[in-house]
């Protein structure tokens, strides 16, 4: 079970910041992780903007997260789109409070094998794109002393590579220093990494999509590659629980940040023997 529904009156209140709703924009909204978060911000009580490519599916995200939830298409390699759409997002929502960039690209096969089509499409979208977004955030986060919110990968920031992956990994780990570099550029604005481990998204269309379009063998291998190596337990994140990693830090005030936050699948102790 997740939080996508507005219906979950017990989390109410909780997306108030200075006793007035926060004002989100979530960007790749439309499905997957981005879709779970937005609609668990609304259920929360935050007024969010649903950012993404697919403006179809975000009308219907928006219809779910109710009243205060507006979807508008942005495509994040595109610096005019990104501009436009922050610019309608924070006329709609009277300013931001926060930002979370849950948009991202994602290709499977040896570094070798791994061609320029897709490393750029990889850095468009998980680097350029984030730094795009909020380039066109940045005056109102400063605003409102906001805090934007970037979801990284285990396979960026912990622990030795994940094969089969080097270029999505690559760009996640390029985003994560283009935070640190925003963190200090900008001190006046909250900047948090959310690495976040296995997830597999919430129900429908906020399942995570990442490896679909991938090749059924490649996909094949590297996963049996990280069983093998126990990158992979067979255990995941609810869903919920990066909702609130997120949600706790765009709450935060101005006398305070999270530079980095580390989310992973809790693995159960095995069962003791009898007689132990």
């Amino acid at each position: 079970m997740t939080r996508d529904s507005v219906s979950d009156g017990g989390a109410q209140g909780r997306g108030t910041r200075d006793g007035r709703p926060l004002r989100v924009i979530v960007v790749g909204a439309s499905s997957g992780i981005g879709r779970s978060i937005a609609l668990g911000l609304a259920a929360e009580g935050a007024h969010v903007a649903l950012l993404a490519r697919r403006l179809d599916r975000l009308k219907a995200a928006a219809e779910e997260a109710g009243e205060h939830a507006v979807p508008l298409a942005c495509d994040v390699t595109d610096a005019a789109s990104c501009s436009a759409a922050v610019t309608e997002a924070a006329d709609a929502l009277g300013g931001v409070d926060g930002l979370v960039f849950a948009t991202a690209a994602w290709a499977a096969a040896p570094v070798e094998e791994t061609d320029a089509e897709t490393w750029g499409r990889l850095f468009a979208t998980n680097v350029t794109g984030a730094a795009l977004v909020t380039s066109a955030a940045l005056p109102h986060l400063a605003a409102s002393g906001g805090a934007a919110v970037y979801l990284s990968s285990i396979s960026a920031s912990m622990g030795p590579p994940w094969p089969y992956i080097g270029a999505y990994a690559t760009s996640k780990a390029a985003l994560d220093k283009l935070v640190e570099v925003w963190q200090v550029e900008h001190p006046d604005v909250g900047f948090t990494r959310l690495t976040i481990g296995d997830c597999l998204g919430g129900e429908g269309d906020s399942a995570t999509g990442i490896v679909s379009g991938a090749d059924p063998d490649m996909l094949n291998r590297a996963v049996g590659k990280w069983v093998e190596l126990g990158y992979v337990t067979g255990h995941f994140i609810d869903v919920d629980q990066v909702l609130d990693a997120a949600s706790s830090v765009l709450r935060l005030g101005r006398s305070a940040t999270i530079a980095a936050m580390t989310v992973v699948p809790r693995i159960p102790a095995p069962p003791a023997e009898a007689g132990d």
